[in-house]
């Protein structure tokens, strides 16, 4: 996988920033709904009274509503970004307009990483869930397009970063984990 030069807030300088990905576009689907409901509702008033002209600025008031609540769920989408460094995966998540959150976790701290397509939606539509599992608990990502190249990166960064760890160093981290 080439390496992309994208740099992304809170990098660390000697930090090179292996792969960026997003969710699937399908969790875009609500706002499209949603577009396509107050553009459907715009035009009840025109078909009822057809000779009424003035009640076709319906249409478009119906659409720009929906434009607008589709832009809500662009933003989440746009915004919530998984980076994969060669020291790092950070999942910076987009929760609404003006809240956000941010999981940091280094690659020393992974200890597998998998993935679960099920269903026909997700099969058809190539996206899945990937679970990464680390010391401190599981991280799961869902509605992730193509995770089985996902999970296949993830892992090839992880061995090319040259992180192991021994069954003592992850039982004395887990244990230091739950005592503070």
């Amino acid at each position: 996988m080439p390496k992309d030069t994208t740099t992304f807030p809170g990098q660390h300088e000697d930090e090179e920033v292996l792969m960026m990905f997003r969710h699937h576009p399908v969790v875009m689907r609500k706002g499209l709904i949603a577009i396509m409901l107050f553009l459907l509702f715009g035009m009840i008033p025109s078909a009822i009274k057809p000779e009424n002209l003035q009640l076709l600025w319906f249409v478009p008031a119906g659409f720009s509503i929906g434009l607008l609540v589709f832009a809500n769920y662009w933003v989440k989408w746009y915004y919530t970004v998984f980076v994969v460094t060669d020291q790092r995966f950070i999942h910076m998540h987009q929760e609404g307009l003006f809240s956000r959150s941010v999981v940091d976790l280094g690659l020393d701290k992974i200890q597998n990483v998998n993935y679960r397509v099920s269903g026909v939606q997700q099969t058809l539509l190539g996206f899945g869930t990937i679970v990464i599992q680390a010391f401190v608990g599981d991280l799961v990502l869902d509605m992730i397009h193509h995770p089985h190249k996902i999970q296949e990166a993830l892992l090839k960064v992880i061995k090319d970063s040259g992180y192991t760890i021994s069954q003592e160093e992850a039982e004395a981290y887990a244990a230091q984990v739950q005592e503070g």
